[in-house]
């Protein structure tokens, strides 16, 4: 007969009959702390075990079984029983904290490897990095052979920021194994991203990478740190290495591509073409290759590289979305039809973009009916409003302007955003129709609710000038700037107004440069300078404006001021060209023809 054990066991045995305990602590009651490995609680996870995106370009072998660690002969004492089910059971109670440190006292008494991991585990998931730490060099300590452990404690140290101590970690991680360290360098950076000291950081990872010279993935985790570090010329250098250690590597040319994207898409473009007429089947690098084509405007090229790839993969409703879009923007309405309609076939996520484009190819084509058909089947999203708007629009269009109106006051808008658009989209109809004064009374009738919206001040005061109302175009103007400071085009519009009338040109002319300081690049901004310019005697001055502004944006409005002004300086052939080319774009342009029959009656 066995003697009975003391008090405090002989009730936790009968507890673990009679209760819920912890499965971990009725387990080691039975077999003993030496021959029970310690279970990982739900939701913890060993840190330094990062996801990369590049890591599925590597492939890696699996590793070797490695002997476990030699585990020390541990007494079932009284005192190691309390300790571990204290641990244990706070953390079933939710108190990480109170459990990891008991944790960490008990692995420090035990040096047990079972029990360091354990307690690393519930610190990292309780967010105590210097606890984790401590508990994670134990395991270490105590179980040297174990790849998790080093990558842990390595993990560790970087997030607490202790690089130097984490540089020898590093290389034990890296000299580890030839088979996983690839992926450990592609792996590296985002390891040490939290840094904030980046040149440190390129250092640091040039005298990693120094012992493996041949090896790509190390010039690779160069080229990121550097161009993290802004070293950009550093950067393309190391990925070329790359390249040409592993032609075939795809993630090396989309790196490549991606740096170069900085300073051009031509030559990123250039770079993924190159590598694709060796490797015509590569779909990453094919698919970056057609949106740069699109950011370079290069759509017909840009809708034979998706459509290279929809033959591959027939059924990639992302790929097809893509072929569908360009083909709109080509105006190829047909394509564009067939390619949504299939997408409507395979149960595309967002079925309701897909309604909205093609209501918008049925109304461009003037198959009204089949328009309005098309936009009622949006019924939520961010194409539910414009599709109720477009809607309203058609029945203008076959001349049904009450009824446009009466299914705008119907549509529920969602919030004062919404009722914003719903106002101005009924202005514009009305403005559509000449009936300024009518436009000019529905978007007053909504600045009485809404006083301060920014957009209905903008919008009335353009009305205002239509109606000659300087009066209120300029006191609605200074309220969106007093509301809005950054608004350029308010300033704009008020320097460009008072310019048209040759009214305070030099009052006119700073709001102009104002407007011009927020919003540089913009046409409108730009053929509003050289409008004052022109009004002020100093044609040649504006017609650099006015010739950069036409460039940019071939507006006929625009066209109208460079035309004027060249036919003033006497050049009347360049003139008439300009006048010509916009008329046949936009033939019933107001500003455009009052201009031309102003200067030859």
């Amino acid at each position: 007969m066995t003697p009975d054990p003391p008090f405090p066991v002989r009730f936790l045995i009968r507890s673990c009959a009679g209760r819920a305990w912890p499965a971990i602590a009725c387990v080691l009651l039975a077999a003993g702390c030496a021959q029970q490995p310690v279970a990982q609680s739900p939701g913890a996870a060993a840190p330094g075990q990062l996801e990369d995106a590049a890591a599925a370009q590597t492939k890696v072998a699996p590793a070797k079984p490695t002997p476990g660690p030699e585990l020390p002969k541990q007494d079932l004492t009284d005192q190691t029983l309390y300790e571990y089910l204290l641990a244990e059971i706070a953390n079933q109670r939710g108190n990480a904290a109170v459990s990891a440190q008991a944790y960490v006292d008990l692995a420090q008494r035990t040096r047990d490897p079972r029990i360091a991991r354990r307690a690393t585990e519930i610190a990292i998931y309780a967010r105590m990095p210097e606890t984790a730490l401590t508990a994670a060099q134990i395991w270490l300590e105590t179980d040297p052979q174990s790849p998790e452990a080093l990558r842990t404690v390595t993990s560790l140290l970087v997030s607490v920021k202790r690089l130097p101590e984490a540089e020898p970690y590093l290389q034990r991680v890296l000299a580890a194994s030839a088979e996983s360290r690839g992926n450990s360098f592609l792996q590296l950076n985002r390891l040490l991203a939290g840094s904030e000291d980046k040149r440190a950081i390129l250092e640091l990872v040039q005298r990693l990478a120094a012992p493996y010279p041949a090896l790509a993935q190390a010039h690779f985790a160069i080229a990121q740190a550097a161009a993290a570090a802004g070293e950009e010329d550093l950067a393309l250098k190391e990925i070329r290495e790359a390249g040409r250690l592993e032609p075939d590597w795809e993630l090396a040319a989309l790196y490549e591509a991606q740096l170069l994207q900085k300073r051009s898409n031509a030559e990123a473009a250039a770079r993924l073409a190159a590598f694709l007429e060796g490797h015509p089947n590569s779909r990453d690098v094919r698919l970056n290759y057609a949106r740069l084509l699109v950011n370079q405007k290069s759509y017909p090229e840009a809708r034979a590289e998706f459509q290279k790839l929809l033959e591959t993969f027939p059924d990639n409703t992302e790929v097809m979305f893509a072929v569908a879009v360009l083909s709109m923007q080509l105006e190829d309405y047909a394509a564009a039809e067939d390619y949504l309609k299939r997408l409507l076939a395979l149960d595309y996520r967002d079925r309701n973009t897909v309604y909205f484009y093609l209501g918008q190819l049925a109304e461009e084509q003037k198959r009204f009916p089949e328009a309005r058909g098309w936009y009622r089947e949006v019924t939520r999203g961010e194409h539910y409003l414009p599709a109720q708007i477009r809607q309203a629009e058609i029945l203008s269009k076959q001349g049904d302007l009450a009824g446009a109106r009466e299914f705008l006051h119907k549509v529920d808008a969602a919030n004062n955003q919404q009722r914003v658009q719903l106002i101005l989209a009924e202005a514009q109809l009305l403005r559509e129709a000449n009936q300024t004064g009518e436009a000019f009374k529905v978007v007053g009738r909504g600045l009485e609710k809404l006083p301060d919206n920014t957009d209905l001040l903008y919008d009335y005061a353009m009305l205002a000038e239509k109606l000659d109302r300087m009066d209120i175009l300029e006191s609605s103007l200074r309220k969106v700037i007093r509301i809005k400071p950054d608004h350029a085009h308010a300033y704009n519009a008020l320097g460009y107004s008072l310019a048209d009338r040759s009214e305070r040109l030099a009052e006119a002319r700073e709001y102009i440069e104002t407007a011009l300081k927020l919003a540089p690049d913009d046409a409108f901004i730009i053929d509003s300078m050289g409008w004052v310019l022109y009004r002020e005697g100093k044609p040649d001055e504006a017609l650099k404006y006015l010739e950069r502004a036409y460039a940019g944006r071939p507006d006929p409005e625009i066209a109208a001021h460079l035309g004027e002004v060249l036919w003033t300086v006497g050049q009347h052939a360049e003139a008439e060209k300009v006048w010509n080319d916009a008329l046949t774009k936009a033939p019933t342009n107001d500003t455009l023809i009052k201009t031309i029959k102003r200067l030859k009656p």
